[in-house]
């Protein structure tokens, strides 16, 4: 066990691991599909909701470019030390793409999680979405499964209270790419139970990746630090101080760091760094969460990133170019899959 406090009892949490379990994955989203294509991979049936038509016709699409990203990336590494993955599971990205694909279903309603152990939630980052999600899910799915959320910014506690079952909710927080990292950040909540933790952390070893363990807070580790560099970065762009690509040349050529803080908001995407700001200022009253007029135009735009093929960099098939300079210029829910 990594991190924070042993936790408190609960209650028995079926056993998610075997490859006879399903995991449900709710979101055809960037992530949804990322996490989807993560646990296929090692060897798990996977169920993806999303109400949106749009979003499930392009997921198979995503999932098989994520495959094909995944592989080409992984060759070009070969021989670098693996992530510990479980025996059991099968080396990722060694198994036909046909084979991963054929384990994961696209269904448009949350009803098709109704045999479902363990849930991973994908959706929007946004409190009212994800209050529906998780009382829906809390009555279709068997007592005994384990509700994770791949939630930014919501803090655990509150997405468990949406629930019957506040000892079997706990947060994943996967990075994007999903299927490129090693690591994943995992949120326990005051009432999250010992064994819904470890129910975890083991389904997280048969993606072969590591989870650390934090105590939950509004933003958790990763975005309550990140978010307002994030913002902050933006609104020195803003305010003509620097342009996009000197920004992020400091924090990789004097820090060190292995991708700037724009260059890492436009692969997050845009409207989910506004959507985690909007949360941290809400859940916590602090103004430096405000979002910088900057941010809120891009999103408002549709210049979310990479995903959307301009944000802070303009996007090709070349690569990233064009930064910007000074300031001149999800069914009865929003699709889960529309944030990410």
């Amino acid at each position: 066990m990594n991190g924070t406090e042993s936790g408190t009892g609960g209650g028995a949490v079926a056993d998610p691991v075997g490859a006879d379990r399903l995991v449900g994955v709710v979101g055809a989203g960037t992530m949804g599909v990322g996490v989807a294509q993560c646990l296929a991979e090692a060897g798990h049936r996977v169920v993806v909701v999303d109400p949106s038509e749009e979003a499930r016709s392009k997921g198979p699409r995503r999932l098989n470019d994520g495959l094909r990203t995944a592989r080409l990336l992984r060759t070009r590494t070969k021989g670098a030390a693996p992530a510990s993955p479980a025996a059991s599971a099968p080396a990722p990205g060694k198994g036909p793409a046909a084979d991963v694909a054929a384990r994961i279903s696209w269904v448009p309603h949350l009803s098709g999680l109704d045999g479902a152990s363990f849930v991973i939630e994908c959706g929007p980052e946004r409190i009212p979405v994800k209050e529906a999600v998780f009382k829906e899910l809390d009555a279709v799915c068997p007592a005994d499964a384990v509700f994770a959320s791949c939630t930014s910014a919501i803090p655990v506690a509150q997405l468990a209270a949406y629930t019957q079952r506040p000892d079997r909710v706990i947060g994943t927080h996967f990075m994007n790419p999903a299927y490129l990292k090693d690591a994943v950040e995992v949120i326990r909540g005051p009432r999250t139970a010992s064994s819904t933790l470890d129910a975890t952390l083991a389904l997280l070893a048969t993606m072969g990746k590591r989870g650390h363990v934090v105590r939950d807070a509004p933003g958790f580790v990763s975005n309550r630090i990140l978010m307002p560099v994030v913002n902050d970065a933006a609104a020195l762009l803003q305010a003509g101080t620097s342009d996009a690509g000197t920004v992020d040349k400091i924090f990789e050529e004097c820090f060190g760091h292995a991708m700037g803080p724009l260059r890492t908001a436009d692969l997050i995407g845009l409207d989910t760094v506004l959507d985690s700001l909007h949360v941290l200022l809400e859940t916590t009253g602090d103004p430096r969460f405000e979002p910088c007029d900057l941010l809120v135009d891009l999103v408002r735009r549709g210049e979310c990133g990479r995903k959307s093929g301009q944000g802070f960099y303009s996007y090709t098939s070349h690569g990233a170019h064009g930064a910007h300079g000074a300031y001149e210029s999800h069914g009865s829910y929003e699709s889960y899959g529309s944030r990410r």
